[in-house]
């Protein structure tokens, strides 16, 4: 594998500053590309740069509405009805086992063990910008720290005493479809708990949820499905869509140039106070032509690019070790790289700003896989979009899957742009997408 290094400032600071330690000295290289676009794409940091230099809030504030119940994301693309989950409704174990198509157990079967526990689907609607992702951590506002403190109550007398024997606080354990990162939003994210007590009244877990964080956290539809549903294991699809805003660049109204590295105020805050820049170099955006600085690299690109890249991946199992990120050892090479894409389309299309009442032209991508690695639809999202700017040939990310290196794919969009739309239990079919 060849690789060279990022710039030439880098190497002369090294021999003007010898004395400097190993960590300082560090190096970073790029992956050498050897298409005719390597010299107009952008490396590691411009692309980076790029996709920070957004203006985020607004798709954070939409997301936003969408879990207060103000706008859904069906009617951002003129459907009538959300895809997915329609069912508020308590329904009997034998229909929903239908539902997510898995079979029901014999009913003469003594109902003893595991079998005398009920199993509830919960279908939840969450603001990513308001937690740390979904995964419990200490000390972290996490939605699944909030579920299962949230459903703590409903545990059986049993569980309660081993928890209480063992100083651990009340919580039940909640099962999830797919854990999201920090600033992932999730329009109907799927998850389960069960408990031994006969007791337990749905409307009482729905209640029990809503009010844990109003605004922030909303219960779709809530079920009581078969005790072999899981909410990963059974799931046969995964759907997500990212919101990239292409109107215009933040910080575009500050005098033509931004810093993205937390030296200035040009930040801007969504509601829960939270900037939505990373911290990173500077770099100087154009205010004329809405273009990042860059020599003679090209910054502009079509979204009908994009959807083309994206085409060449549907219909196809690939592994995308390339396209993922912090992922196990063992997880980086054979059958557990390898994705179904089942539909992969982007779109031009303008989301609303309650706020101001106005709206802000954005790229919207959909991508729906029976399953995804860590991070790969942020890479996927970037990695178009760089490819696209570059003028790469439509194949450009088919070609990208035989790298050696992933510093060969971009570096991973902000997450706060991403949104788990559905997650499907019963066979793929088109009419659950919101992009024809």
């Amino acid at each position: 594998m060849l690789r060279y290094p990022t710039t030439a400032r880098t190497l002369r600071n090294l021999m003007e500053n010898p004395s400097q330690t190993a960590a300082q000295q560090k190096v970073h290289f790029h992956y050498n590309h050897t298409d005719s676009c390597k010299f107009s794409r952008w490396t590691s940091r411009e692309c980076y740069e790029f996709m920070y230099a957004r203006q985020w809030h607004k798709v954070v504030d939409f997301y936003a509405d969408m879990v207060k119940g103000h706008t859904s994301l069906s009617g951002l693309f003129g459907k009538e009805t959300p895809a997915g989950h329609e069912d508020a409704e308590i329904r009997e174990d034998h229909e929903k086992s239908e539902l997510v198509n898995i079979p029901v157990k014999d009913k003469s079967r003594d109902k003893s063990g595991r079998w005398a526990r009920a199993n509830f689907m919960i279908v939840l609607s969450y603001h990513g910008g308001s937690f740390d992702g979904w995964q419990k951590q200490p000390d972290l506002n996490t939605v699944q720290g909030l579920v299962e403190r949230s459903l703590g109550e409903f545990v059986d007398e049993k569980k309660a005493q081993l928890l209480k024997d063992k100083n651990l606080p009340l919580e039940a354990c909640a099962l999830v479809a797919g854990r999201t990162d920090k600033g992932v939003s999730a329009s109907q994210q799927v998850c389960s708990f069960y408990t031994w007590r006969k007791d337990v009244k749905i409307e009482d877990v729905k209640a029990a949820l809503d009010k844990a964080a109003p605004g922030k956290i909303r219960v779709v539809s809530l079920t009581k499905v078969s005790r072999e549903f899981h909410p990963n294991f059974s799931a046969k699809w995964r759907h997500y869509l990212y919101i990239f805003p292409i109107d215009d660049v933040l910080g575009e109204k500050q005098g033509g140039q931004i810093w993205i590295d937390g030296s200035t105020d040009v930040h801007q805050q969504n509601e829960c106070g939270k900037s939505d820049v990373d911290k990173s170099n500077v770099n100087e955006i154009n205010d004329e032509n809405d273009e990042l600085v860059h020599g003679n690299k090209p910054t502009k690109f079509e979204v009908g690019k994009v959807n083309r890249l994206l085409g060449h991946l549907e219909g196809k199992l690939l592994s995308y070790k390339m396209f993922a990120r912090d992922t196990k050892a063992s997880r980086n090479i054979g059958p557990p790289t390898e994705c179904f894409v089942f539909h992969a389309r982007a779109i031009e299309t303008s989301i609303p700003c309650a706020k101001d009442g106005s709206h802000m032209k954005t790229m919207c991508i959909e991508l729906v896989a029976n399953r995804f690695l860590r991070k790969m639809v942020r890479v996927l999202v970037a990695t178009a979009t760089r490819e696209a700017a570059a003028g790469a040939d439509d194949d450009a990310l088919l070609k990208l899957m035989d790298a050696t290196c992933r510093r060969a794919t971009a570096p991973p969009a902000p997450p706060d742009g991403l949104c788990l739309v559905d997650v499907g239990y019963t066979d793929y079919d088109i009419r659950h997408c919101l992009i024809p």
